[in-house]
């Protein structure tokens, strides 16, 4: 039996995304549902899947339920201990816990700042020095790891805390965020990586756009890609 996971819109559910990943990126059989967030039915389809609010939400093949993206990551590494989900190393499985509860209960002025669209990008956008401080907070988790690891991922190899900055490293993109050359590679490295690509491709064929995430009037530009 498999995992059951209900997402929202590929262009712009980054928590939808995460999930996501921690199940693609690993090879671990997955029906997807799909709800369409800021729809008329969105609360309905959630509680018709067994969720509370948000999304992602999993039922289990055994029929257990999780409502939060970190209780999916959790339950997916307790599951599948040979999949690689968290770095082997103690003190690497140790740091990348927390820099996953720290994504997922931080870096809040970046992410009300800068919604998450892998459709467009925006050219001309300001960033406040809340946003910049999330910024340079990302890079110093960054650094950190991948001066020790070598890359291309955090860990060496793609773990959950890629799944989790995974949203994050697009949002540089898609705003035109400051990066030095180590996060640059890092958001290559995540953008390329080819359970990414199938999401922002699927991402792009769903038909409706979510008004509420225009920036205009700044100037709607290509999302950057690495050829």
């Amino acid at each position: 039996m498999a995992y059951d996971l209900l997402i929202g819109q590929k262009s712009y559910s980054s928590w939808s995304l995460r999930g996501w990943l921690a199940f693609a990126a690993f090879d671990i059989p997955v029906t997807l549902h799909s709800a369409e967030i800021y729809g008329e039915t969105f609360q309905a389809d959630v509680m018709r899947f067994g969720g509370n609010a948000t999304v992602p939400a999993v039922r289990t093949p055994e029929g257990g339920l999780l409502t939060d993206s970190i209780a999916i990551a959790w339950h997916l590494a307790d599951a599948f201990p040979d999949r690689g989900l968290l770095p082997s190393k103690p003190v690497d499985r140790a740091e990348a816990q927390s820099i996953i509860a720290e994504m997922h209960s931080g870096f809040t002025a970046l992410r009300a700042a800068c919604p998450c669209n892998l459709r467009t990008a925006w050219a001309g956008f300001q960033p406040s020095d809340a946003v910049l401080a999330d910024v340079a907070r990302a890079e110093i988790i960054w650094t950190r790891a991948l001066d020790r690891s070598g890359g291309p991922f955090l860990y060496g190899a793609f773990t959950l805390a890629d799944a989790f900055y995974a949203p994050l490293a697009t949002r540089l993109l898609t705003y035109g965020l400051p990066m030095s050359d180590t996060a640059h590679g890092y958001v290559k490295a995540i953008t390329t990586h080819p359970a990414f690509l199938d999401w922002r491709a699927e991402g792009l064929k769903e038909e409706a756009e979510i008004a509420r995430y225009d920036k205009a009037p700044l100037k709607r530009v290509p999302f950057p890609t690495f050829g």
